[in-house]
């Protein structure tokens, strides 16, 4: 791959994580002050709102599955650490790659499998909001699709590094 191509990658995908980390924090902020407005609305107003608690957990839904791509572009997400650890280089990269063949496979599984939820929610209703749970259901699609991108672009950028390492340790 040429060496531009792997740069601008690496651009595009610490970019796209920039933009989803702050998107996750404003997401977990707004949760959080809707949280505390249905708390006063309740408590200290009287007053019946039940939409705020619906609201909260569409915001925490996304917050959270917006925060897998960022993890897979840090490679913080779950691994074998304890395994791995314990292998010598090239094994340890052989199983990295395998780990991140099987987290592509299952994030575009997930990702067909959230389309079809996605277009089956335009059939349903969120009971209090009123609106179709298109919106509620697309967070896994997008995730999803999101995150096999951010795997490719850390396999593309480590595997780089890999190659260039495993060259010095040969030397």
């Amino acid at each position: 791959m040429e060496p531009g191509v792997r740069e601008r990658l690496a651009h595009f995908s610490a970019t796209l994580n920039w933009l989803l980390e702050r998107l996750c924090a404003l997401l977990v902020a707004l949760m959080v002050l809707d949280i505390w407005f249905g708390i006063i609305a309740r408590y200290l107003l009287e007053l019946g709102l039940t939409w705020t608690e619906e609201l909260a957990r569409y915001l925490m839904i996304w917050a959270a599955l917006l925060a897998v791509p960022c993890a897979a572009f840090h490679r913080e997400h779950i691994g074998l650490t304890i395994i791995s650890d314990r292998l010598s280089r090239l094994p340890r990269m052989t199983l990295h790659f395998a780990l991140d063949l099987l987290g592509i496979t299952f994030f575009l599984f997930l990702f067909v499998y959230g389309l079809r939820m996605t277009a089956d929610g335009s059939n349903q209703y969120a009971m209090i909001f009123g609106m179709t749970m298109t919106l509620p259901y697309a967070s896994v699609p997008v995730a999803a699709g999101l995150t096999v991108l951010q795997i490719l672009a850390a396999m593309i950028r480590d595997g780089g590094d890999w190659h260039g390492r495993l060259r010095e340790s040969e030397q």
